[in-house]
């Protein structure tokens, strides 16, 4: 390659360059970037609700598992997960006294939170929920009186008023903590 070639080579590079900052559109100057909510939504019985995302380590199906003599009727057992012996209480169960027949839909929340690991068992899970802050409402979306504890907030999407259940909340309860009778 001769040096004329090269220095026509780059001519052709910059006249391009030129030609496309001629005909480019500016970039928006400053833009509102909204952060969601995310959070693990969740059916007891006819409620909706929804965890936040950072206190659910894990969702599982509902595991084999073997009583606990002297426990209240709702811890449910002992499930080995992975190794781990993961303690699982009926989530109705604790907060109405009145337990849930667990099904093909159930699932076991998983939660981890300063020392407390436990698996509770609700209805169904709904999937992954996001919501926008303008969506936030101070309403609770049940009048149930076990519920109303660990309902912060919630969110309205739609016709559909969802809840934020509080699991860390809940795991620091010291009602929850005494398991056996």
């Amino acid at each position: 390659m001769t040096q004329e070639s090269g220095n026509q080579a780059l001519q052709l590079l910059r006249d391009i360059e030129a030609k496309c900052r001629a005909h480019a559109h500016e970039l928006p100057r400053q833009m509102d970037i909204k952060e969601d909510w995310m959070g693990i939504g969740f059916r007891l019985g006819g409620t909706r609700l929804v965890a936040p995302l950072d206190h659910v380590v894990e969702i599982l199906t509902y595991p084999g598992m073997s009583k606990v003599p002297g426990a209240k009727d709702w811890v449910r057992g002992i499930a080995n997960v992975r190794g781990n012996l993961l303690p699982i209480m009926d989530l109705k169960g604790y907060l109405n006294g009145a337990g849930c027949l667990p099904g093909r839909r159930s699932r076991v929340l998983v939660v981890n939170h300063k020392g407390v690991f436990s698996g509770l068992i609700v209805d169904e899970v709904l999937g992954l929920k996001h919501f926008m802050p303008e969506q936030r409402t101070e309403q609770p979306p049940s009048t149930d009186a076990g519920l109303a504890p660990f309902l912060p907030f919630g969110f309205q999407s739609g016709d559909e008023h969802w809840g934020v259940f509080d699991l860390r909340l809940l795991a620091e309860t010291p009602q929850f903590l005494q398991a056996a009778i």
